[in-house]
């Protein structure tokens, strides 16, 4: 992992949840909300809360009597996601490391993340956080994306790219969001880290953006890719967005982008 893929600052948190949190997260979000209700907690940890999709989600569907504690390792996602939430005094909003999770053994009924684990540099330490401050027989909901080619408008952006960057195509794309998706590996990390009652789903979706323009903004401006280009070519960036917006009008044509999405969603016992 590139020490930059973690970094979601500056005006990436902004972009990032007025372009892609519609366009791709949205409604991966309801689907977590969904299984955390079901399991009807009252106490409440989310993990990599970003600008705050899931915690919307799953704040609109549970009870006034929840304690839910929503954490990011990233202060300025963090304060979108707080900013956005500002009125709801169910949710604490703290800046954590999932890799060393500030909290007492056992005190949350479920745990959720969505798309948080790919950036965990010791995924078996950081599910063996999880599992130490969830109280026995709680649950462990969260999701990753599959692989790159399963979610076409990335893939198409991250083909683009490596044309105007062909000795150096930038990689975040494949190498972080898309690069954790082996099941077996996953169901193996969380039985390292003692978790049982592992389930694991594929599940596929459409993204749907208004314009490439918009797609393309979401992807190269709103998520650690900005970054990469810029350390290759700080004044290419608009010229960037600009290929892949091209790109993806030549496959998706001049109107809305529609395209298949794909995510694994797994669900673990403590």
């Amino acid at each position: 992992m590139s020490s930059t893929d973690k970094v979601f600052a500056g005006s990436i948190p902004k972009l990032y949840d007025e372009y892609l949190v519609p366009m791709i997260f949205s409604v991966y979000a309801e689907d977590i909300a969904r299984r955390v209700a079901a399991r009807a907690p009252s106490t409440l940890l989310e993990i990599a809360a970003g600008t705050g999709a899931v915690t919307r989600a799953v704040a609109a569907a549970l009870p006034r009597g929840v304690r839910y504690v929503a954490t990011d390792l990233n202060e300025p996602m963090l304060a979108v996601a707080a900013q956005r939430q500002a009125d709801d005094d169910r949710i604490t909003f703290r800046q954590a490391d999932g890799m060393a999770l500030p909290f007492g053994d056992a005190g949350f009924d479920v745990v959720c993340c969505q798309f948080g684990a790919m950036f965990f540099p010791d995924r078996v330490k950081a599910y063996g956080e999880v599992k130490r401050v969830l109280r026995g027989g709680g649950t462990f909901v969260f999701n990753v994306w599959d692989r790159i080619e399963d979610n076409v408008v990335t893939h198409e952006a991250t083909t683009a790219l490596a044309r105007m960057f062909p000795d150096d195509p930038p990689r975040f794309m494949t190498r972080t969001p898309h690069g954790y998706h082996d099941k077996a590996l996953i169901r193996s990390d969380l039985e390292r880290a003692g978790f049982r009652d592992i389930t694991i789903e594929t599940l596929s979706e459409i993204s749907r953006a208004p314009s490439a323009e918009y797609a393309a903004t979401a992807l190269c401006q709103g998520t650690p890719l900005r970054s990469e280009i810029e350390a290759r070519d700080a004044s290419k960036l608009q010229a960037a967005t600009d290929l892949v917006a091209e790109a993806l009008r030549t496959r998706h044509g001049s109107g809305a982008v529609d395209g298949k999405i794909q995510a694994i969603v797994i669900e673990a016992r403590a």
